[in-house]
């Protein structure tokens, strides 16, 4: 990487609720099902997908090998779905009895007849459309779980539901959090022995971290774990906890301290020891925080919880006193692998922060660590410490300066699941290779809506001027990397023009799926990553494939749908990944498949054609110093808008303050998920808003007429 991937903003989506009502309709012919207990999930048949990872070491391998390097060109479309939300899809199916369960944008929760697509019931939690504006990547899922007779399912609002595997009729639910603040559920429940694992987001809005174990018959709580400590004296805190708050300063409980748990868990059955990931503090900045002070404990660290009990086992803390939004949420897998000739039983994981690691799962003990993109951060791992040995300059509230951080706050690798061949011994993984502007923000102060990061979001933004973006696309791209986590070495990669790509399938054929932005579903072969077939989906395709086995044929089955905080943030950058079009679908493939999708439709921009722009340099400063803080998460960075939102460049409000005012300060778009910003933003402040979107449609529409650029980078 080079020092112009800088100027990239990438904040987060929107989106949380409040109640809890439910709705479901149901076929009462769907397919009898078998119970899931621990005994079916350990014995892993290979035809079947139980769990989100497949099995409890989330290693994401299938062992089907009837599709193969011989014959997966020959793949052919089986049926497909289409999906009645147009936000980013990011769950894992299961395939249970016959029968592909799914969830998808909103929290909802479908069922399919997996031979044929016919539909078997579709249930939604009606999560408000106001939530949105309190979850930082849209309103997505990424799967659900099941036990015994009933599958379970994480809301955007915070709750956890028990759903009838036969029917989709909710049985039970619960509020898992504060419905009045501000965290999220965007992330697949696990379920072990009979408890129903959960996290939250929230990080970036105040939220405090924990999981939580509840009985799956009765949705009663069995135990919470927390993973950052409260305002000291004020609770009763285990050991862990004490020892954890004499890493923090100053009163980050007041913020919340961040530590969030929304995505990465894994279990090991022999040791009874659940691993999750946690993620950023909140804010990012680390002063704000902690006074830049301390570790900061649990953040951004792998924890192992004692399944039965909820007790602390062991911690390793990838990236101490965290400010760069590097959270270790993402996938964590489990494997036996030989190092130095002896066996031994490891975790592996490649955070954000662009280092992989292998652990010893027993202990949390470092085995090795090395970086799989270019790190300026840091230069590498102390293997004495476990410790990683900073750049001064990656300070950025030491010095004071501006740092382009790489890998940035997207992360050299963020949740898009990795996969583990056992056969090869390879990790996939799906990487991103972009830099973020980290400004230092010294009148930084917490705001009730929007993100609270502690950094200058109005100063990061793009500049309109072509060799800076132009520097920025180019050095923003994406990979398909195979990794081997022995000798901790890259054994070969498929580049992509961008990053948000898919999460990855491995399978005993020989034969590693993945999905891209531009729109394609593609099979690689494990050894060397030839490209072996290849189909259209006509959207991006971010979540992680399965494969399943029915009479005698292997199916393979993917959600495709762009979406995720790639197409809501990074302004300009957006096109470098997708085809800037979401289209909803559940895809299922097998040899001989003869389905069709019907033909997309086209692509279709509205003019840039602004009024023109008369506000003063001050109040054009103002209003990109708000929209950078309060509205560049969902429009996108230098309000340069993508698919899932309008672009404000060529809204027709840009032309009426008072209907501005009506959508941004009276809130008239709340079921739309565009609530009221009056709480954060006067009408003025509101308006100078305003007059920045139009200056920036005008520059860019100076821009797209070969006018150049009309301003001055800051």
């Amino acid at each position: 990487m080079t020092k112009s991937q800088g100027w990239l903003v990438l904040l987060a989506g929107a989106a949380f609720a409040l109640s809890a009502c439910s709705a479901a309709t149901g076929s009462d012919s769907a397919p009898t099902a078998g119970g899931v207990d621990a005994a079916r999930i350990a014995a892993a048949a290979p035809g079947e997908w139980l769990s989100t990872g497949r099995t409890y070491d989330e290693q994401r391998f299938s062992p089907l090998e009837k599709l193969n390097q011989s014959n997966v060109a020959g793949l052919g479309l089986a049926w497909f779905a289409d999906l009645d939300t147009a936000r980013g899809q990011e769950a894992t199916p299961l395939m249970i009895d016959g029968v592909l369960y799914v969830s998808t944008a909103w929290s909802m929760v479908k069922a399919y007849d997996a031979r044929t697509g016919k539909p078997l019931w579709s249930y939604d939690p009606q999560v408000p459309r106001e939530t949105l504006v309190k979850a930082c990547c849209d309103a997505v899922n990424r799967g659900v779980a099941a036990w015994g007779d009933r599958l379970f399912v994480g809301t955007l609002d915070g709750r956890l539901i028990a759903l009838d595997r036969r029917t989709g009729k909710p049985v039970w639910s619960v509020v898992t959090l504060d419905q009045k603040g501000n965290g999220t559920i965007t992330g697949a429940p696990r379920v072990i022995n009979g408890m129903v694992m959960i996290g939250n987001g929230g990080a970036e809005f105040g939220a405090r971290g924990y999981v939580t174990a509840y009985d799956a018959a009765t949705g009663k709580q069995r135990w919470r774990f927390y993973t950052v400590p409260a305002q000291p004296g004020k609770e009763n805190e285990p050991a862990y906890l004490k020892t954890a708050a004499q890493t923090w300063a100053g009163e980050w409980w007041k913020q919340g301290g961040g530590g969030t748990v929304w995505d990465a868990m894994a279990y090991d059955p022999a040791l009874d020891l659940l691993y999750i990931g946690v993620g950023n503090g909140s804010p990012w900045n680390h002063l704000y925080r902690s006074q830049g002070k301390g570790d900061n404990l649990y953040l951004s660290s792998i924890v192992a919880i004692h399944a039965k009990t909820g007790d602390y086992a062991w911690h390793y803390q990838t990236t101490p006193g965290d400010s760069w939004d590097f959270t270790a949420t993402q996938h964590i897998i489990l494997a036996d692998v030989t190092i130095d000739g002896k066996p031994r039983k490891v975790l592996m994981q490649a955070p954000k922060n662009g280092f992989f690691y292998v652990l010893d799962r027993t202990d949390g003990k470092l085995i090795s660590a090395k970086n799989f993109v270019p790190t300026n951060w840091a230069t590498d791992i102390d293997m004495k410490t476990g410790r990683p040995i900073e750049t001064p300059e990656a300070r950025y509230y030491k010095t004071g300066k501006p740092f382009i951080g790489s890998p940035g706050a997207t992360g050299a690798h963020s949740w898009h699941p990795m996969a583990f061949d056992p056969k090869s011994g390879l990790v996939f993984i799906p990487a991103n290779l972009a830099a973020f502007p980290y400004i230092p923000d010294p009148a930084w102060k917490p705001a009730k809506l929007g993100f609270n990061v502690g950094v200058d979001m109005g100063k990061a933004a793009m500049p309109a001027i072509p060799a800076v973006r132009n520097g920025a696309l180019a050095a923003t791209t994406g990979a398909l990397i195979a990794w081997d986590p022995v000798a901790q070495k890259e054994r070969w990669r498929v580049s992509y023009k961008g990053p948000w790509n898919g999460g990855l399938l491995a399978t005993g054929g020989g034969v590693v799926f993945q999905g891209n932005a531009t729109g394609e579903f593609a099979a690689y072969a494990t050894a060397d990553g030839r490209k072996l077939w290849s189909f259209p989906a006509q959207t991006g395709v971010v979540a992680a494939p399965i494969s399943y086995e029915l009479d005698g044929e292997q199916y393979v089955a993917v959600l495709a749908g762009w979406g995720g905080v790639w197409a809501l943030a990074p302004g300009v950058l957006i096109d470098k990944s997708g085809p800037a079009r979401n289209i909803s679908r559940l895809l299922v493939f097998k040899v001989g498949g003869k389905a069709t999708l019907p033909p997309a439709p086209p692509l279709e921009k509205l003019t840039l054609d602004p009024p023109a722009s008369t506000a003063t340099p001050q109040v054009i400063a103002a209003g990109g110093e708000r929209f950078g803080r309060f509205c560049g998460a969902c429009h996108g960075d230098a309000a340069v808008g993508g698919s899932l939102v309008p672009d404000l460049r060529r809204s027709g409000a840009l032309n009426d303050a008072a209907t501005w005012q009506q959508i941004v300060h009276g809130g008239a778009l709340k079921d739309n998920g565009m609530v009221s910003f009056a709480p954060v933003m006067s009408a003025d402040a509101i308006e100078t808003v305003r007059q920045y979107v139009i200056a920036r449609a005008n520059e860019d529409k100076a821009l797209e007429q070969g006018g150049g650029a009309v301003r001055k980078a800051k």
